[in-house]
């Protein structure tokens, strides 16, 4: 581990933490567990655009080693193109890139509705395939919502399907591997 990481978490309502607030989210969870600063960049309700638009302030201005990058699932609901939210994501990743940041992507989570579920499925692909190609390491957050058989696994899920309950935010905690941050 680097002698002094600091992370920046770039979301939507699920880096935040919601409903339960940002004590419960995974990036407090990261907080505690490891030595270093990380950064809670979520807002509710953003998009891949939102977040673009706003990274020189939510990530560059802390001048970070690491940063975690995760969306789409608003994208999704909101009917973006898919073309735009990988052009988004790419540009996240190449900005950070050119200031000397780590990136590190985080799949988007698992959704209990099927057709939101099958575009999802498309993003978290190309976000695996792009940083393979780009050595760029990757949380697979949504892995926590599945179980053995690929069901999703709706107990960790609030009733809208789609916001984590407490437990899901501790099994979306699991799903990191502290290696990414050396």
């Amino acid at each position: 581990m680097a002698d002094k990481i600091k992370v920046v978490c770039l979301g939507d309502s699920i880096t935040w933490g919601f409903p339960h607030g940002t004590r419960y989210s995974w990036v407090a969870m990261l907080d505690e567990a490891l030595e270093g600063e990380f950064i809670n960049q979520g807002i509710n309700g953003n998009t891949t655009s939102d977040m673009l638009r706003r990274f020189d302030r939510a990530v560059l201005r802390y001048n970070p080693t690491h940063v975690v990058i995760m969306g789409g699932i608003n994208d999704v609901i909101w009917r973006e193109s898919y073309d735009r939210i990988i052009v988004n994501l790419q540009t996240m990743a190449e900005k950070a890139v050119e200031n000397g940041i780590k990136v590190i992507f985080g799949t988007p989570t698992g959704v209990d509705e099927p057709e939101l579920e099958r575009l999802l499925t498309r993003i978290r692909n190309w976000i695996k395939d792009y940083s393979r190609q780009q050595n760029i390491d990757v949380i697979d957050f949504a892995a926590a919502f599945f179980d053995a058989d690929g069901k999703i696994r709706s107990e960790l899920l609030l009733a809208d399907g789609g916001h984590p309950t407490i437990d899901g935010y501790r099994a979306i905690f699991a799903q990191i591997d502290f290696k990414v941050f050396e």
